[in-house]
């Protein structure tokens, strides 16, 4: 179980680095096969591809123990949860979505890069009132009432799915979600091509977004929602911000944000874990993310549900070490952990002097390090020190490198950011 202090929120601004080890050092990650279920990517299936949403509305709350009033699409026969469900098909199968509106206000749902989309067995299409004025980009739900959307799954990728209708509000108000289409036959591929393959229990969704509160306070209080108001003060993955991010899938304390953001892998080896990871990064706000992982490149293999290759289908996939990830974009990449060898102190056990624990960066008890270079071994503590590491295992930061996103409410660090952690190559015994 992962548990969190939030006390370093306390702290001043730190460099990054210095905010890489508190955050680390203040959480105990979950591991072995608790992991497995606690981490990665929640899909929504159905046999036939059927699903019953519902816009309602709710609230989220953020690490700084505010509580923010959302709406936001769910399951139907569950409660308000922000994002909304990640919905997993395969391509080329039919899809129908039931939208059901428990809002005051009418709504929608788009689904940006799906041909054919018909609304009510009618075309999807922009819908304007009596004086040719532009009401919704797609056909809507009244209040209390409903729509049914179907379409053709397209090409296999990851893909926003949000509201067409006052989407300046609307969407910012937590009206989006995440659509996987899976190639028919390969589920462990991005895309139709082979070596967009990745290891089916390392696979992950960051769904980046905003908060502006000023327009939630409004809209909470059936006020008019004035532009001017629109300043975004909290950055989320996943609907959560950092320490959060770091939480298990379905932590009780957060109850409408289901969602974890830790990535949990094992190094690259040829025999044991030779198939990478799969992030896929998705932009439900404003302006740019450009996401940032301390540790590693990652293999940027498609984009808005297409492969990245040329025109004779040649591979034109290629390594980013900032994954930029612009407002209704997605982008999915793969991800490895490599040079294991210098990491294992069996095969190389160069001597290293680490400097004394006087002056490394403690935080109460606790400590980040584990005291070796080497993934899989741990130095001794003095036995006031807590080690949150649990079996030599290595993480590093990964945020937003914008770094006003990187806090909350103004407040570093925190917001979209998260841990990424590397277990040894035996992973961790007993666990």
């Amino acid at each position: 179980m992962t548990t969190i202090s939030r006390t370093w929120l306390r702290l001043g601004v730190v460099t990054a680095a210095a905010a890489a080890l508190t955050a680390a050092a203040l959480v105990t990650v979950p591991s072995g096969a608790e992991a497995a279920t606690s981490a990665g990517l929640v899909c929504d299936t159905d046999a036939n591809n059927t699903f019953s949403i519902t816009a309602r509305d709710g609230y989220m709350s953020t690490p700084d123990g505010n509580s923010i009033y959302m709406w936001g699409y769910s399951n139907s026969r569950r409660g308000f949860q922000l994002p909304g469900p990640t919905l997993c098909v395969t391509s080329g199968q039919p899809v129908t979505v039931i939208l059901r509106n428990n809002l005051p206000e009418p709504t929608s749902i788009m689904f940006p890069g799906q041909q054919g989309v018909k609304a009510n067995g009618n075309a999807a299409q922009p819908q304007f009132d009596t004086l040719n004025n532009l009401t919704s980009l797609v056909q809507t739900a009244a209040p209390a009432g409903s729509v049914t959307y179907t379409f053709t799954a397209g090409s296999p990728g990851t893909y926003l799915y949000e509201s067409g209708t006052n989407v300046d509000k609307q969407v910012q108000m937590g009206l989006y979600g995440a659509l996987v289409v899976r190639p028919a036959g390969h589920p462990d591929q991005i895309n139709d091509r082979a070596d967009s393959k990745f290891n089916p229990t390392t696979d992950y969704v960051f769904m980046l977004s905003e908060i502006a509160p000023d327009v939630h306070l409004a809209v909470e209080r059936r006020q008019p929602v004035n532009p001017s108001d629109y300043e975004a003060r909290y950055f989320l993955i996943n609907g959560r911000s950092m320490p959060d991010t770091l939480a298990p899938n379905n932590a009780a304390w957060l109850p409408s944000q289901p969602y974890s953001a830790l990535v949990h892998i094992k190094p690259y080896n040829a025999t044991s874990n030779p198939l990478p990871a799969a992030i896929r990064y998705l932009n439900a706000g404003t302006v740019n993310y450009p996401f940032h992982p301390h540790g590693s490149s990652e293999r940027v293999v498609n984009r808005d549900g297409h492969a990245v290759e040329g025109p004779a289908g040649q591979d034109l996939s290629f390594l980013k070490y900032d994954i930029d990830v612009f407002p209704g974009q997605s982008v999915d990449v793969l991800m490895d952990w490599r040079d294991t060898d210098a990491w294992n102190a069996s095969t190389n056990p160069v001597p290293t002097t680490l400097p004394p624990l006087g002056d490394q960066l403690l935080v109460g008890p606790d400590t980040w390090f584990s005291e070796s270079p080497y993934l899989g071994v741990q130095g001794a503590f003095p036995a006031n020190i807590t080690v949150n590491n649990e079996c030599g295992e290595y993480y590093h930061i990964a945020h937003s490198h914008a770094l006003q996103q990187a806090t909350n409410y103004g407040a570093a660090f925190g917001g979209m950011m998260t841990v990424f952690r590397i277990d040894p190559p035996a992973g961790c015994p007993g666990q």
